[in-house]
């Protein structure tokens, strides 16, 4: 299977973030995050187990009460069920991996058309 971001529908999440969904397996899937300057993902936590690589920008994380700072080419783990928050620093891109496939989010999203898009099934996997 082979993703060309540009055809990829963009969700407006609010606050600042757009998400794309790139795709996903039988037990993985990947997001592509496009984050304004000091826009947040509030502390949350899921049952996934997350792995993400800043592309561009950087994040103010918080991850179990361990915080941190990075930038462009930093990754990070975040085991199931752990609280976690992401505050973007500058504009920021990213890629996330989930596992299991995460297919909730916890906030309203609109496509960029502006019709609200809550949490349709994806139609890539391999």
């Amino acid at each position: 299977m082979y993703v060309f971001r540009s055809k990829l529908e963009k969700f407006d999440m609010g606050g600042g973030v757009i998400r794309q969904y790139l795709g996903e397996s039988k037990k993985l899937n990947a997001q592509h995050w496009d984050m304004a300057d000091k826009s947040v993902v509030k502390m949350h936590k899921h049952k996934q187990e997350q792995f993400g690589y800043v592309i561009k920008g950087g994040f103010k994380m918080d991850i179990g009460g361990e915080k941190a700072v990075l930038k462009a080419g930093d990754a990070y783990f975040i085991p199931a069920n752990v609280l976690h928050e992401f505050i973007a620093v500058g504009q920021t891109e990213a890629i996330d991996l989930f596992t299991p496939v995460k297919k909730d989010f916890p906030w309203m999203e609109k496509s960029q058309t502006g019709k609200k898009a809550a949490a349709k099934k994806p139609s890539r996997k391999y």
